[in-house]
């Protein structure tokens, strides 16, 4: 089992930056280096999608800033509040949209220049042009798609050069920027009529950066569709809100200005914008894409809403619990931009190839030119040494690993946009990867695969005491517990109409019970073999009391759909054994998977005991150590704070359906990562040989373009197919 505890220094801290210029994989590589090389960076994710980089450790904010902007990507810390859903909404909006102007602008510049010159290049005989201004022009066009086209890889690859390392940047820009000074040498030589007979190649270096800018262009495009999901999320929060003041006037503010306590009017229709109360009013609220419930839920004054709900019919009148930025959708927003600037092991793995990989590429270029100029010596024909040089272009630019940065979190982000759309919060790359890789699932049993809204069905007193003098007593201790037996006692007081007493010195014992003083009396709510729990006054039992819990409508599917999956659910309760074997009959699951009475402690060990790859379903403050201690930790119902700070995963609602559809998406989505990487990877390995040979010939550079740009697309393309697909996916499982 995976110890996921913090082994972050004390020391460490969380700088946030704003980075602008960011344009792909190669973009954050460069960017993270120039961090990562400082003494007080521990370790550094940064999101293409957002323009956003967390840094883990001590280093200054500006100095942080500092170091991103001379590596060529102008970057200012981040305001310290979190930001709101429709703030990171805009923001990623903004990137995509930016992000693919950019690349348009320069494949229209890059190709509308090299049109033309491949007309004069190529058909120039044909239409019987010739002369010298023919070279001239060529020379000038290629030269200003250099200029106009080439700072786009060239500044990214001399902030890698200044830092000693290299980068995807690098193999375009020693590859176009070869075959245009290749050429602008043939020129000069056939301006002082010296004949080498050599052909010139300002055609194919203008075509080089003209192709791979629409290559990035199309990228762009295709990304900004693959992100739709998060942006479609994002957008449950409202931009502004209608407050009323104490004069009774409304008026609209930004969300991101609403702090606890203010009163807030939402409309029939509206989304509501923040956490809070309803204090006026009464309407039907449609809380799916939150709790995942389908049914919208009556609402009245004393209720809570959630942000980003939709109230269906009347008015009403909430008072914030929240502030803008601390609304249960801003929490949301901010594991989004948390999850997208995070990394999976699998991306580690694929930027060491990268970092490898480009350095070996160069010296197969070098490589491939001393092999190529050995033959036109050996055989007194220069022509080969032309050829070498072609081959070399073809190599550094086939061999541009952009396909294999893009592998991982292009299908990374379209798979936790897809699990958020369901209600599925995924805080980390990390915890999507080790989802799709778990091969059993354990449930905790009471408000997970139960309503967690048990009901008094027995109580037995002892010696005098009668049913609801047991009763009056375990209400009054229990006052202070949130725990659903606890519930359960307080409601079957109400419902006997039992006045309670004060209590004070309450303190929940975790696996046991509760002790609270009433008076001068010490009372013990505890567990007990038979019982749902017994009743202790001073140390002498006054009675048991049983309660039963009931299965949730989709528990049954949920285990049924797991076991479908290859990974077979099993169940670990505090609750008597006897309660927890009635409820897995009640659901399908094998009685020999059930284990019972085990204490939080208990639950922790077997979990990390346990021989395989373990998801760990759970919503209160018992599970969270369990939680902790598995490969993946889910936090179900509406949770703990505990329970959900110690989670990888958070399910709104009681939803043990959401489980099975987490691990189908987690394993679709590993499975396209493994598709990209390997399409990468062949493409790479088989294309180099091919290249370096000359075997694609004097077309060579413009084919290496157009395949770079396939490549591209496609694992942009197979991202894209992921999203179809996850969205195919029925919410609830068939079993």
């Amino acid at each position: 089992m995976m110890d996921h505890s913090d082994h972050t220094s004390p020391s460490s801290a969380r700088v946030e930056l704003d980075i602008e210029d960011l344009h792909c994989a190669s973009c954050v590589e460069t960017a993270r280096r120039a961090l990562l090389d400082h003494p007080d960076v521990e370790d550094v994710a940064i999101s293409v999608q957002t323009g956003r980089g967390i840094i883990t450790g001590s280093i200054n904010p500006v100095e942080a800033a500092r170091l991103v902007t001379a590596a060529g990507y102008p970057a200012s810390p981040s305001r310290g509040d979190p930001m709101t859903a429709a703030a990171l909404h805009d923001q990623m909006q903004t990137q995509a949209i930016k992000h693919e102007r950019q690349w348009r602008r320069r494949a229209i510049i890059g190709l509308g220049i090299w049109v033309p010159m491949a007309v004069l290049h190529w058909g120039g005989d044909a239409m019987g042009i010739e002369g010298a201004w023919l070279h001239w022009t060529l020379g000038l066009l290629a030269t200003a798609v250099i200029c106009s086209v080439g700072p786009g890889f060239f500044g990214s690859a001399w902030a890698a050069l200044r830092r000693g390392g290299t980068n995807m940047d690098t193999l375009i820009s020693i590859g176009a920027g070869t075959a245009w000074a290749y050429s602008v040498v043939l020129f000069v030589l056939n301006l002082f009529n010296i004949d080498h007979g050599q052909p010139s190649y300002f055609t194919e270096a203008a075509a080089l950066l003209g192709l791979i800018s629409l290559g990035h262009w199309l990228e762009a495009r295709s990304s900004a569709r693959a992100g739709s999901a998060i942006r479609d999320l994002l957008e449950l929060q409202p931009e502004t809100a209608d407050r009323l003041d104490v004069n009774g006037i409304t008026t609209t503010i930004p969300v991101a200005d609403v702090v606890s306590g203010d009163q807030l009017i939402v409309r029939p229709g509206g989304r509501i914008p923040v956490d809070g109360r309803v204090i006026e009013g009464e309407s039907e609220v449609d809380e799916s894409l939150i709790t995942g419930e389908p049914i919208p839920v009556g609402r009245a004054p004393g209720d809570n809403v959630i942000s980003g709900s939709v109230n269906t019919l009347g008015r009403l009148l909430i008072e914030a619990t929240s502030s803008g930025r601390d609304s249960t959708i801003a929490r949301i927003a901010q594991l989004v931009s948390d999850t997208l600037s995070s990394r999976a092991s699998i991306q580690r793995v694929a930027d060491r190839v990268s970092s490898i990989f480009v350095p070996a590429v160069l010296v197969v270029a070098l490589l491939t030119i001393g092999g190529w100029t050995i033959l036109a010596a050996s055989t007194d024909d220069w022509s080969y040494f032309s050829t070498g040089i072609i081959a070399a272009v073809t190599v550094l630019i086939i061999s541009c690993p952009c396909a294999l940065g893009l592998a991982t979190p292009m299908a990374i982000m379209v798979g936790t946009g897809e699990a958020g759309r369901r209600g599925i919060l995924i805080k980390s790359a990390a915890a999507l990867e080790l989802a799709g890789r778990i091969d059993r699932v354990i449930f905790d049993k009471t408000g997970t695969l139960t309503e967690g809204r048990p009901v008094v069905t027995q109580v037995q007193p002892d010696n005098d005491y009668t049913e609801e003098d047991v009763l009056r007593i375990a209400g009054s201790a229990e006052q202070g517990s949130e725990h659903p037996i606890a519930r359960a006692i307080q409601r079957a007081c109400d419902a006997r109409g039992l006045t309670l007493s004060s209590s004070t010195g309450f303190t929940a014992i975790p696996g046991q019970g509760v002790r609270a003083t009433l008076g001068t009396d010490t009372v013990e709510v505890l567990r007990h073999k038979t019982a749902a729990c017994e009743v202790l006054l001073n140390g002498d039992r006054v009675g048991r009391i049983d309660v039963k819990d009931q299965p949730l409508p989709d528990a049954a599917a949920a285990i049924a759909r797991l076991d479908m999956l290859g990974t077979p659910a099993s169940m670990l309760s505090g609750d008597r054994i006897d309660s927890a074997v009635a409820i897995a009959k009640a659901i399908g699951m094998p009685t020999e998977r059930v284990r019972g009475d085990v204490l939080p402690e208990e639950k922790a060990a077997a979990v990390r005991n346990d021989p395989g790859s373990v998801l760990m379903v759970g919503d209160g403050i018992n599970d969270a150590a369990a939680l902790a201690t598995a490969d993946v930790g889910v936090a179900v119902g509406s949770g703990t704070n505990v329970a959900i700070d110690a989670a990888d995963v958070v399910i709104p609602g009681h939803r043990p359906s959401a489980v099975p559809l987490l691990v189908d998406i987690a394993r679709r989505t590993l499975r396209a990562i493994h598709q990209n990487l390997f399409f990468a990877f062949f493409y790479n390995t088989t294309m180099i040989p091919v290249a370096a040979f000359g075997l694609l010939g004097p077309w060579g550079p413009l084919i290496a373009a157009g395949a770079m740009a396939v490549s591209d697309i496609t694992v942009v393309g197979n991202a894209v197919r992921l999203g179809r697909n996850l969205r195919r996916l029925p919410d609830h499982p068939v079993g």
